[in-house]
C-alpha cells in the first residue's frame, strides 16, 4: 500500500446552511403568534427595526414624552371601566367561604385550608394525610377528620384522592343514586370500568340491566370537579389562509393582521458618525439584518399562498362540499406541483390553519393517506378520512345491544370496495375515541 502525504485541490458543491437560509427556514415554520413574537424580539434587539399593526401599537422610546392626541384622554375615560379585567373565583376561595357556615376548631380549620389550596386543577388533592398531618402540626386523627370536612364541600367530589373515590363522594351525597351504585364502585370497579358485567352480575345476584342502569348513572356524574374553576384564558386559532365561496367560485387570501408589519426606522438608517467605524459597522449589521428579516417574512408569505392554492386545487371538492370529500393527498405530491422540496412543504404546513366554508382546519388535515378501493370503473383511491366518515357512520347506526366488532366493520367496509384490515378499524376506530364492541354494548 502506498501511503503519501501532500495538499491537493478538489473542487466540489454542497448546500452550506447559511445564516440567512437558517432564519429563513426558522420564519417559515412559525405560527402567526410565534412570527409576532419573534419580530417583537427582533425590534427589541435592533433599533433600525419598526413595527406597526392594526393590532399592536409600538411607541418610539425617543419621544415617549410626547402630549396625548386630542380627544384621547375622554375616550379614555369613556373606556376605562372596560380595562377591568374580570375577576373570578378560585377553587380554593371558594371552598374556604363555605367553612363560614361550619363550627371548628382553629387546628380543624387550618388543615381543611391547607388541604384546600393543595387541590391540582381537577380537584383532587395533590397531598397525603400524613403530609399534611406534618405540615399543619396536627394528628393524623386530626388530618383524616379535616379531609372528611373538605370532602362534604360543594363541588361534590372535591378533595377526593382518586377517580374511585371522587364517584363515592357523589354517589354517597346522593340519595337518589340506583341501588348497588356504591357496592359496584366502591368494591368492583375496576371489573365494572373494564365492562367485565357477567363476573360481577354472578357474584352479586343482580341483573345486566341493573349494571347498566348503574353504568348510565355513573356516566351523569363529575370526574373532574374542581375543573369548572380553572383559571386558564381560552386559547384561540388565528387562521393564517381564509377560503371563501363566491357561488362556486374558490378564493384564497393570506391573513396577514395577526403578524405586526415591518418598516426601516429611517431617522436611525440615515445617521453617519463621521469617523466612528464601531458605530458605521454596527449600522451596517443591523441594516442588513433588517433586509434578511424582511425577505424572510416574504417568503414565508410566497410559500404560504403557493401551498394553499395549491390544496385548494387538489381539494377542490372539500370546500366546496365539506370534510367528507377529503380526497388522498401527500406532501410529496404539493411539493412535486410547487416545485419545493417536500421538507418545505412540511415547515410551511406546521401549526398553520385555514378557515374554510366548513370550519377552520389545520393545513394538516388536508394531507390524508390513500387506501385502495374496488369500483365498477377499476381501482380507485379513498382517503383515510373518508374511511374514518364510514367507520363512525356505521357505529352510530348499529344495535348498540349487539354492536359491530371490528372484523364485522371490516366485511360491511370490504363489500363497498374499501380494502381494509382489522387492525386497520381498531386504529381508526381509536383515533375517533370510539370504545371497542364490548364497550359498547348495552344491556337492556
Amino acid at each position: 500500500m502506498d501511503l503519501q502525504v501532500g495538499l491537493w485541490q478538489k473542487q466540489s458543491m454542497k448546500l452550506a446552511m447559511t445564516q440567512e437560509l437558517k432564519q429563513a427556514i426558522e420564519v417559515l415554520q412559525f405560527s402567526s403568534q410565534e412570527l409576532a413574537s419573534f419580530l417583537e424580539e427582533k425590534a427589541a434587539e435592533n433599533p433600525l427595526i419598526e413595527l406597526s399593526s392594526a393590532n399592536i401599537k409600538l411607541v418610539d422610546s425617543r419621544f415617549s414624552g410626547l402630549s396625548r392626541v386630542k380627544g384621547q384622554k375622554k375616550s379614555q375615560d369613556k373606556n376605562w371601566i372596560e380595562q377591568i379585567p374580570a375577576q373570578t373565583e378560585t377553587l380554593p376561595d371558594f371552598l374556604i367561604s363555605q367553612l363560614d357556615m361550619k363550627a371548628l376548631s382553629n387546628k380543624i380549620l387550618k388543615a381543611v385550608q391547607l388541604y384546600a389550596r393543595h387541590l391540582d386543577a381537577n380537584g383532587y388533592l395533590a397531598i397525603s394525610v400524613q403530609e399534611a398531618a406534618k405540615m399543619a402540626a396536627i394528628s393524623e386523627e386530626d388530618a383524616e377528620k379535616a379531609l372528611g370536612i373538605l370532602q362534604s364541600l360543594d363541588p361534590a367530589g372535591i378533595g377526593a384522592r382518586s377517580l374511585q373515590e371522587c364517584l363515592l363522594i357523589q354517589i354517597k351525597r346522593d340519595p337518589d343514586a340506583p341501588g348497588h351504585a356504591e357496592e359496584l364502585i366502591s368494591r368492583h370497579f375496576l371489573d365494572f370500568a373494564e365492562k367485565k358485567w357477567r363476573g360481577i352480575a354472578k357474584k352479586l345476584d343482580i341483573s345486566l340491566q341493573e349494571i347498566q342502569r348503574v353504568s348510565d348513572y355513573v356516566q351523569t356524574l363529575n370526574p373532574r370537579p374542581g375543573s369548572g374553576f380553572m383559571a386558564d384564558r381560552p386559547q384561540y386559532i388565528v387562521p393564517d389562509l381564509l377560503v371563501k365561496n363566491h357561488a362556486g367560485k374558490l378564493e384564497l387570501y393570506l391573513v396577514e393582521n395577526q403578524v405586526p408589519k415591518l418598516r426601516l426606522n429611517e431617522s436611525y438608517a440615515s445617521m453617519n458618525p463621521a469617523g466612528d467605524a464601531g458605530v458605521t459597522r454596527y449600522l451596517k449589521e443591523k441594516t442588513q439584518e433588517y433586509y434578511w428579516i424582511r425577505k424572510s417574512i416574504e417568503s414565508r408569505k410566497e410559500t404560504l399562498l403557493k401551498v394553499g392554492a395549491a390544496l385548494l386545487e387538489k381539494q377542490r371538492d372539500f370546500f366546496l362540499y365539506g370534510k367528507g370529500h377529503l380526497k388522498p393527498l401527500t406532501m410529496k405530491e404539493i411539493s412535486d406541483d410547487i416545485g419545493m422540496h417536500e421538507s418545505t412543504v412540511s415547515r410551511a404546513v406546521r401549526e398553520k390553519y385555514m378557515e374554510t366554508p366548513f370550519g377552520t382546519f389545520p393545513l394538516k388535515t388536508f394531507f390524508t393517506t390513500a387506501l385502495p378501493v374496488r369500483s365498477a370503473g377499476g381501482e380507485e383511491a379513498a382517503s383515510s378520512a373518508e374511511v374514518k366518515n364510514e367507520i363512525s357512520a356505521l357505529i352510530s347506526g348499529e344495535d348498540k345491544r349487539k354492536p359491530l366488532s371490528d372484523q364485522a366493520i371490516v366485511t360491511v367496509l370490504n363489500e363497498k370496495g374499501f380494502e381494509i384490515s382489522r387492525r386497520t378499524v381498531a386504529k381508526y376506530r381509536e383515533q375517533l375515541g370510539i370504545p371497542s364492541s364490548s364497550k359498547r354494548k348495552r344491556y337492556e
